[in-house]
């Protein structure tokens, strides 16, 4: 079998907490892409709790490490689109991914809860970098 460990580097994108219980957006951390030729956001749902609500992602860019100037990603930057990596109330104990191909340093991504009036909100994701000027990357991932 081949080595992917040691060509792929992980950051904490959204935390995993007990439940989120409204309609708050979801913001990730800011990924910093230097070093990398590659990133991706992957995402995991759990058991969502309420019978209607979805949840909208968005991927952002800029240049600025506080995201400042801030501005949604082109499509044709994006592998996948923000629809395939938005889900809802049904989607339980699901993947999804959203690739970046931006000439910009950082990105970040948010997930919009829209109807969550009565339910539980489980969803955790990771950046995932790929393609690095120097491997193999660190383990455990810094």
């Amino acid at each position: 079998m081949r080595d992917i460990a040691s060509s792929l580097h992980f950051k904490p994108a959204i935390a995993p907490i007990a439940a989120r219980t409204d309609n708050t957006a979801i913001v990730s951390t800011i990924l910093d892409t230097l070093g990398y030729g590659a990133a991706t956001l992957a995402m995991v749902t759990g058991t969502e709790t309420d019978v209607d609500a979805t949840f909208t992602t968005l991927l952002e860019e800029s240049n600025d490490s506080g995201m400042s100037g801030a501005v949604a990603v082109a499509d044709a930057d994006m592998i996948g689109t923000e629809a395939l990596a938005s889900f809802q109330f049904d989607d339980d104990v699901e993947c999804r991914k959203l690739g970046y191909v931006g000439s910009k340093r950082y990105i970040r991504a948010t997930v919009t809860p829209a109807n969550n009036a009565a339910g539980n909100i489980f969803i955790a994701g990771i950046w995932v970098l790929g393609k690095p000027n120097s491997a193999p990357t660190a383990n455990p991932p810094q």
